[in-house]
């Protein structure tokens, strides 16, 4: 699939305009199918896989950090970690929770081991910790850059009035800055197009909205007296409220004029708007790849934008 790649924010990153979510690696996709979904997005000409150390400590067994550890072995196998542009954060690892500094540092070491590789391309504060001073955290990120770890810094889940004061900071102190915005974004959570969107547009960041499938129910398998046997139904059943029916039905409208997939159509609208580089979406099975895929062929006219706008304005104001 050729897709055109998009350049992420200031940087030199070219990155496919959709990115694989590693979350599921070793929660609900074991090595074997993770091997096979990452084949299968890679041979799409797919370049951009988004981690976390945390993943997927949640999980009954796992430790943390199991994803970036089968990112690290099918790097191995393939030999084409040159090929990948590698996102992963910090601050959720059991064993390094937080921004301090020496946490960031052991925690990006951690990371660097279970990936087998001797750099990460772009390196998100995950969350917040507002314990540590933001001018330690920032000078921390720099600092890795600064001993090639690191090539660029993003910021996720960070207020908008914290990140307005990192890029002070930043300038302040002559860091480096952050390229990179990853938000909870998608056509039921649309809160960043007035909170951050004026952020990432002022400081030319690369947005990677999460969530980008709302937990799933973007997907259109989540209707009023359907029940779904899925880890995240918990999360995406909440939008089945009269936003997300109202979203659903334009979908279904769209998809029908696209011979396209709710899925598809989901997605093009989310990397259609402002900002937008590339939304990340996972798969737990090979199955659900081509639906993740078509979206980024997938042209959607302007007046079917505004549609799917309208059935969701509701959502901007959540």
């Amino acid at each position: 699939m050729t897709a055109p790649r998009r350049t992420i924010g200031s940087s030199d990153l070219e990155v496919f305009p959709l990115s694989l979510g590693g979350n599921v690696f070793g929660w609900t996709a074991d090595k074997q199918t993770s091997f096979d979904v990452l084949d299968g997005y890679a041979a799409a000409g797919g370049n951009f896989i988004d981690t976390a150390d945390g993943y997927s400590a949640w999980v009954p067994g796992n430790t943390g950090g199991d994803s970036e550890r089968i990112l690290g072995e099918w790097f191995d196998a393939r030999g084409n970690r040159d090929q990948i542009v590698l996102a992963t954060k910090v601050s959720q690892h059991p064993d390094f929770k937080g921004l301090a500094a020496d946490t960031i540092r052991r925690a990006a070491d951690a990371s660097l081991e279970r990936l087998q590789s001797e750099y990460i391309d772009l390196y998100y504060a995950h969350f917040d910790d507002e314990s540590v001073p933001l001018e330690e955290t920032v000078a921390a990120l720099s600092g890795l850059v600064d001993a090639g770890k690191v090539r660029y810094i993003g910021i996720s889940n960070y207020a908008p009035e914290r990140i307005e004061e990192w890029f002070r900071i930043t300038e302040r102190e002559g860091l480096h800055r952050a390229v990179a915005l990853q938000p909870h974004y998608n056509l039921v959570e649309r809160a960043y197009e007035t909170a951050y969107r004026p952020i990432a547009e002022r400081e030319g960041l690369g947005v990677m909205p999460y969530f980008a499938l709302a937990a799933g129910f973007l997907t259109g398998k989540y209707r009023d007296g359907v029940t779904v046997d899925s880890a995240r139904a918990g999360g995406a059943a909440k939008y089945l409220d009269e936003t997300g029916r109202s979203v659903l039905a334009a979908l279904d409208e769209v998809a029908a004029a696209h011979n396209a997939s709710v899925a598809s159509v989901a997605l093009a609208w989310l990397a259609a708007q402002p900002t937008i580089t590339a939304p990340i979406a996972s798969a737990r099975t090979t199955d659900q790849l081509p639906d993740l895929l078509a979206s980024v062929s997938l042209q959607l006219t302007a007046d079917e934008l505004a549609a799917l706008d309208g059935a969701s304005e509701q959502a901007k104001a959540a």
